[in-house]
């Protein structure tokens, strides 16, 4: 090898190594409509849910010192992967369009929910989802098929990204889609089901906000979850708009302190599995 040949090779690793050392920035997709999807009807059929409140019930535990909800993927990687597999292969076989709007949101959500713990646990031990991704410098598998419907394939950047943020615009989505993150909204402990949706929406976005993990201070500075800044777009494009959100599912207390605020905003994020030991 000559010495050019030589000086390449070494600045090539060095620059590899700089990549490999500077933190990947994560940057939420934007809402991308897929119409394909955008299809209902006003039929009062029901899709069952229960195996996903089975899995639910055996392996999601609440940790009362924190108040969040974490899983246990060790006991549901020895247990629970064939009662996900047989409730992510119900929903497989099921044509969402020939249902109501609201049977469709339970479906997505359950749907994106339990694909995301099934990816965990096949992974599983793991100590981050973003550790997981098909591409070489993946972060996360968000962007990798994970299921097929109706003949579609799909990602779970499709199910959120292209179906559920573009067709029901609704900003509470991301109360309720989990990423198996600590600084996630918490996995719910009630499969969502059409009947109680809007409840457990406004259940959902109560709890994330009045948890640390959504709305903390940090020196008398305001630190809001990541998600904030990631969908801005969904919380209505500007601070006083989030601020007002917050307000509105925030406890006394909380409500007082931000309806005074007028400071800088920060953001931060967890993404360590949200993981029950």
């Amino acid at each position: 090898m000559s010495i050019n040949d030589a000086m390449f090779t070494i600045r090539l690793l060095i620059t590899l190594l700089s990549f490999w050392l500077i933190p990947i920035v994560y940057a939420a997709p934007k809402a991308d409509y897929w119409a394909y999807w955008d299809k209902a009807t006003q039929s009062s059929s029901k899709i069952d849910h229960q195996l996903w409140q089975n899995f639910l019930d055996q392996y999601l535990v609440l940790d009362k010192e924190k108040n969040i909800y974490l899983l246990n993927y060790q006991a549901a990687a020895k247990q629970g992967s064939l009662l996900l597999t047989d409730y992510i292969n119900q929903l497989k076989r099921i044509d969402p369009r020939q249902y109501n709007l609201n049977e469709q949101f339970a479906y997505w959500v359950n749907l994106y929910n339990a694909l995301t713990v099934q990816l965990v646990l096949k992974h599983y031990p793991v100590t981050s989802i973003t550790k997981l991704g098909e591409g070489f410098f993946s972060f996360g598998p968000w962007d990798d098929p994970i299921v097929t419907i109706t003949n579609q394939s799909l990602t779970l950047n499709d199910i959120e990204h292209r179906i559920l943020r573009p067709i029901w615009q609704d900003p509470r989505i991301h109360y309720v889609v989990n990423c198996a993150s600590i600084g996630c909204p918490d996995l719910q402990p009630k499969a969502l089901t059409a009947k109680l949706i809007e409840p457990q929406l406004e259940a959902a976005a109560k709890r994330f906000i009045n948890q640390p993990k959504g709305v903390s201070w940090q020196r008398e500075e305001l630190v809001l979850s990541k998600i904030y800044d990631w969908y801005n777009d969904d919380f209505g494009r500007s601070e006083a708009k989030i601020i007002a959100h917050l307000i509105r599912y925030a406890e006394k207390d909380l409500g007082t302190q931000l309806r005074q605020y007028q400071g800088d905003i920060s953001y931060q994020y967890d993404w360590q599995l949200n993981e029950h030991h």
